[in-house]
C-alpha cells in the first residue's frame, strides 16, 4: 500500500523534493506513525514546527471551534483571533507591531519591503543595501532567496533583487567592511538552522547593534526556525538582551497551521509600511490566528520554556558523549533544542537507518545530523534516540 502512494504521488507532485520513502498518517505526543502503523520517535517535529507534539487536544478543539465560527474575511476587516493573537505576540516578543503572514518566507519578504521603505522615507531614494550572511538560509520565493548566503539555491535563478552583500557571521569585521553610506538593514538567523546549527555570539551581536544604532540601520533578526521557545527562550535574541528594529517568525507559531510574522519597533512602524504598501489575501485569518492564540497559551499553561531549559541540557550532555565515543562526529553545535552533531562524512545513510529503525532525523548541510524535536519532549525520549542513533553509526 505504502509503495502504490509513493508511486502515484510520484506521478502527480511537481519533484522538487528528494522524499524518504515513507507515507506518514497519524501522529501522538512525540510519535509519529505510518499508514501501514508503525511507529516513529520524532526528532524533526515537523522541521522545528510541531512545538507542541502532536494530537495535542485543547489545541486540536481551539481550531475545530473556529471552523464552526468563521475561517476567512480577508484584510479588509477585523477579526477577533487577529486582535488577540497580536496582543499575545506583542507580550512574548517585546515588538510593538505585528503584522501576519502565511509562511516564513513570507515574514522574510515583508522584513525586507519594511527596512527598505524605512530608508526610502528618510532621503527618498532607491539604491539602498542590505547586509545578510553567509551559509543563511531565509527561504524560496525570490526576497527571500536574495538575501540568503548559499549560491546552490540562486544559481538557476539569477538574477536576484540588487544590493544584497553578504558578511561572515560571528565575524564582525566582515560585517563594518561591507557597511557604506547606503546600507539601510543588517540581516540574519539568531541562529542559523540550514546552514548548520551555528548560533550568533553575543558579543557578536552586541557590536551589530551598536553598529545599527550609531548609523541608523535597521537590525533584521530571522527567529523562524530559532524562535518560539526552541532554544529556551521564547526567541533567542533575548537570551543577549539584543532587540532587533525588525523580526520574522513563523513554523512553531502556529504548530502546524501555515502562519508566520514580521514584527517591528514603533518607531519602525511609524516609518515605514502604510496603507497600500504590504498586504496579504489569507495573512492573519481568523483560523491562523486562532491557532496562534492557542499556542501562545499553551506554551505559558504547559510551561514549554521551562522544559526545553531543563531536557536541552540532558540531550546536550548525551550528544556531547556520542562525540567521545564515534571517531565519525567531529563536534556538536546549537542552542536548546536545536542541535547539530557535525560528522565527517555525509549523513544521508545514517538518517535513512535511522528511519528504518523508527527514529526520524533530518540533516543540515551534507554533514550535519539536525535535532529539532517538539518542545515537549522528555529525558526518556532522548534515551530511546540516543540508543537508536549509536545503533546506526555504529
Amino acid at each position: 500500500m505504502m509503495k502504490e502512494y509513493i508511486e502515484e504521488a510520484e506521478k502527480d507532485l511537481l519533484h522538487t523534493y528528494n522524499r524518504y520513502q515513507v507515507v506518514l498518517d497519524k501522529g501522538d505526543g512525540v510519535y509519529l506513525y505510518d499508514i501501514e502503523g508503525k511507529k516513529y520517535l520524532d526528532f524533526v517535529s515537523g522541521i522545528a514546527v510541531f512545538a507542541l507534539g502532536y494530537n495535542n487536544k485543547a489545541y486540536n478543539d481551539a481550531l475545530k471551534g473556529q471552523i464552526d465560527k468563521l475561517i476567512h474575511t480577508s484584510n479588509y476587516y477585523y477579526n477577533i483571533p487577529a486582535i488577540e493573537a497580536a496582543k499575545k505576540l506583542k507580550k512574548v516578543s517585546q515588538m510593538d507591531r505585528v503584522f501576519f503572514t502565511n509562511s516564513g518566507a513570507e515574514a522574510i519578504e515583508g522584513a525586507i519591503k519594511a527596512a527598505r521603505k524605512y530608508a526610502f522615507l528618510k532621503d527618498g531614494k532607491t539604491d539602498h543595501e542590505i547586509i545578510a550572511m553567509n551559509h543563511s538560509f531565509h527561504g524560496r520565493t525570490m526576497g527571500a532567496l536574495s538575501v540568503t548566503g548559499n549560491p546552490k539555491y540562486q544559481e538557476a535563478f539569477l538574477p536576484m533583487i540588487g544590493n544584497i552583500k553578504f558578511a561572515d557571521m560571528n565575524d564582525f569585521e566582515s560585517v563594518k567592511a561591507q557597511v557604506t553610506d547606503k546600507t539601510c538593514a543588517i540581516l540574519f538567523e539568531t541562529v542559523q538552522g540550514e546552514g548548520g546549527i551555528y548560533p550568533a555570539t553575543e558579543e557578536f551581536m552586541k557590536q551589530v547593534k551598536a553598529l545599527c544604532e550609531e548609523k541608523d540601520i535597521l537590525l533584521i533578526l530571522d527567529e523562524i526556525q530559532c524562535g518560539m521557545g526552541r532554544t529556551g527562550y521564547m526567541f533567542a535574541w533575548q537570551k543577549f538582551g539584543v532587540k532587533p528594529d525588525i523580526m520574522t517568525c513563523a513554523k512553531a507559531l502556529g504548530c502546524g497551521v501555515p502562519v508566520g510574522a514580521f514584527m517591528m519597533t514603533e518607531k519602525v512602524g511609524q516609518n515605514s509600511l502604510t496603507s497600500g504598501d504590504h498586504g496579504t489575501t489569507y495573512g492573519g485569518n481568523p483560523l491562523a490566528t486562532a491557532a496562534v492564540n492557542k499556542v501562545l497559551d499553551l506554551f505559558e499553561e504547559n510551561h514549554i520554556i521551562e522544559n526545553v531549559k531543563e531536557v536541552s541540557g540532558y540531550l546536550e550532555k548525551q550528544l556531547d558523549a556520542l562525540v567521545e565515543s564515534f571517531d565519525c562526529i567531529e563536534t556538536r553545535r546549537g542552542s536548546g533544542l536545536m542541535q547539530g552533531l557535525v560528522c565527517k562524512q555525509p549523513v544521508g545513510e545514517v538518517i535513512t537507518k535511522a528511519l528504518d529503525k523508527g527514529l526520524i532525523l533530518i540533516n543540515a548541510g551534507t554533514n550535519i545530523i539536525r535535532f529539532v524535536p517538539p518542545l515537549i519532549i522528555q529525558k526518556k525520549n532522548v534515551d530511546e534516540m540516543i540508543g537508536i542513533l549509536k545503533e546506526c553509526l555504529s
